[in-house]
């Protein structure tokens, strides 16, 4: 701003410079003139005075008073008759010797044609005045008056030390007065400018300072009117960036964004972690060369070309899992028809797939498990009504196996219902405050005479009373499950263990056995309805599969979870762990 000040003020003064010199230069020529005319007129009139005087008087009666006259006009005064002839010539005056004077007075005479008239000449830096005079009506000779221009020149340079100090005073206040002016109006610009290079640099709080009510005024008023506009806008901007930039970044679906030459430019956060990448493998790159997998290159390919949208489910290999996905993509289309890039979601269905084949697991396994005891019914029903009924014998071996097979039938059902009732919303455990070494002790009791049967030792291993919070039904139910499977994998002259640990934020309840052992690879499945490490012996033992589900949904209602250790051949370790505080 300050070089605009300077250009500013610089034109103004060369422009009052040069008004001033043009008039300057005008003025001191017409005072010149003027002068010149004035001096030409004055001496032109003397001269004439000095001829009527020669009209009417000799020249030497007249002579002292030419004399003095010439001494008071500071001019040479010749007298020439009508032949030339120097009849009075007053003396040397200027720089200019008396043959030159004669001679130059005789060319002046000869060069005129109308001698009848007033000459006036400027020779050699002296004006020559002629004027003819006459004695009884006839022409007697000439007057000529020599004035040298030295007295013109200080004149002269009189009239321009008046004016150039007159006008450089002028100059000087028009300086003054402009460089006021220009302050006065150029401060409020200034601050006006360096406000909108502000607003220009992105600093919307920025204001200028309202001190005038002119026109410059309403500029401030105006600048600061516009910066608090933006500075709305650009808050309401801001608030629009960041929801939409939270969305982008937790949304639960991956998406890309490609622009119109095929290069990604936005990744958002969860499409990182879906397929562990880093956000340099991607961002500013090809998309043909960023993605690894070649069914999202094909569908990007079709967008472009068809410019349609497209919507494919893609089975993709993610580090070492094959995931689900269902893919999103569709051309962005500007308001004039102008392609701006293609969008690509995400969503990772693979769960979904999973309940869905875990859905038909279950009814398989469900039809399965019912379809064993009903046949083993309607089989053995037929057969008594066929007239095995008469033999007691058969009736009764046969009525023990139907018997069985409805218990077997019963329990599927009744833990079919309890896994449905767990797995509801509204399922609410009746907590309260628990003696864990007396409910381990009431459980174990259950159990005394099956670990007899297989002459397994069961031992309950608790030093101290212990207290939980949690319902008693419940932990009945788990505990029961536990140590069921316990004894039916543990084979005869086993062990099966029941032990309490205490640690600082829970407690640990542990159920070692010293049975069969489950493979490494089975431990992941063996929570999952009706699966069986042993099929044929759970089978036969009355088991329905579903008892570890029920233990661990019931082990997380009550906010902790279960964990298996185990080695085939040499026995299992389940521990169940439950916070002290819930």
């Amino acid at each position: 701003m300050t070089s605009f000040r300077s250009r500013l003020l610089f034109a103004l003064v060369s422009l009052i410079v040069s008004v001033l010199i043009c008039l300057g230069l005008l003025l001191g020529q017409l005072f010149k003139d003027f002068y010149l005319e004035a001096m030409n007129k004055r001496v032109e009139k003397e001269a004439k005075i000095i001829a009527l005087l020669l009209e009417h008087e000799t020249i030497d009666m007249i002579r002292p008073q030419l004399k003095e006259m010439s001494e008071t006009l500071s001019s040479r005064i010749t007298v020439l008759d009508n032949r030339e002839r120097t009849l009075l010539d007053t003396g040397r005056i200027a720089h200019i010797s008396d043959d030159d004077h004669e001679k130059i007075v005789r060319d002046i005479l000869h060069s005129k044609k109308n001698k009848e008239l007033s000459i006036i000449e400027e020779k050699h830096d002296v004006y020559y005045y002629i004027v003819p005079f006459s004695k009884n009506g006839q022409e007697a000779g000439y007057v000529i008056l020599s004035s040298p221009v030295n007295s013109l020149k200080k004149v002269n340079q009189q009239i321009w030390g008046v004016l150039i100090s007159s006008l450089g005073t002028a100059l000087i206040v028009i300086i003054l007065l402009g460089l006021k002016i220009a302050d006065q109006y150029m401060k409020p610009i200034e601050a006006a400018t360096k406000v909108a290079f502000e607003l220009a640099r992105g600093n919307y709080k920025a204001r200028v300072y309202e001190t005038r009510s002119d026109e410059t005024g309403m500029l401030s008023h105006s600048i600061n009117i516009l910066a608090r506009n933006l500075q709305e806008m650009s808050k309401v901007q801001e608030m629009q960036t960041d929801r939409l930039h939270t969305l982008i970044e937790n949304v639960g679906s991956g998406l890309i964004l490609i622009d119109s030459r095929g290069y990604i430019n936005l990744v958002n956060r969860t499409y990182k972690e879906i397929f562990h990448i880093r956000p340099e493998e991607y961002l500013y790159r090809l998309y043909n060369e960023a993605f690894a997998h070649k069914e999202i290159v094909k569908l990007v390919d079709e967008i472009f070309m068809k410019e349609v949208k497209v919507r494919k489910q893609l089975v993709l290999t993610v580090d070492i899992e094959r995931k689900h996905f269902e893919v999103y993509g569709a051309p962005i289309i500007g308001t004039n028809d102008e392609w701006k890039g293609i969008v690509l979601v995400f969503h990772d269905i693979t769960e979904l797939k999973k309940l869905e084949q875990m859905r038909k697991d279950f009814v398989a396994n469900v039809s399965h498990e019912l379809k064993t005891p009903i046949t083993s019914i309607k089989g053995f029903a037929e057969t008594l009504l066929d007239g095995a009924m008469k033999d007691e014998r058969a009736l009764e071996h046969f009525l023990s196996i139907i018997l069985k097979e409805s218990e077997r039938l019963q329990s599927l059902i009744q833990d079919l219902l309890d896994l449905s009732k767990i797995e509801q919303q509204g399922f609410q455990l009746q907590l309260e405050t628990i003696n864990l070494f007396q409910l381990l002790k009431e459980v174990i009791m259950m159990f005394h005479g099956k670990a007899a049967e297989k002459d397994i030792d069961l031992q309950l291993n608790v030093s101290q009373p212990i207290y939980i919070n949690g319902d008693s039904n419940r932990l009945k139910q788990v505990l029961i499950n536990l140590i069921t499977n316990a004894l039916t994998y543990t084979p005869q002259g086993g062990r099966v263990e029941v032990s309490v640990e205490d640690q600082n934020e829970e407690v640990l309840i542990h159920v070692k056995d010293t049975g069969i052992g489950i493979d490494e690879k089975e431990i992941p499945r063996i929570f999952e309805r009706f699966y069986r490490v042993d099929k044929a012996r759970s089978r036969n033992s009355g088991g329905t599969g579903l008892g570890l589900a029920i233990v661990k949904h019931l082990v997380e209602a009550h906010h902790g979870y279960i964990t298996v250790k185990s080695q085939v051949g040499k026995g299992t370790t389940f521990t169940v762990h439950f916070p002290k505080e819930q």
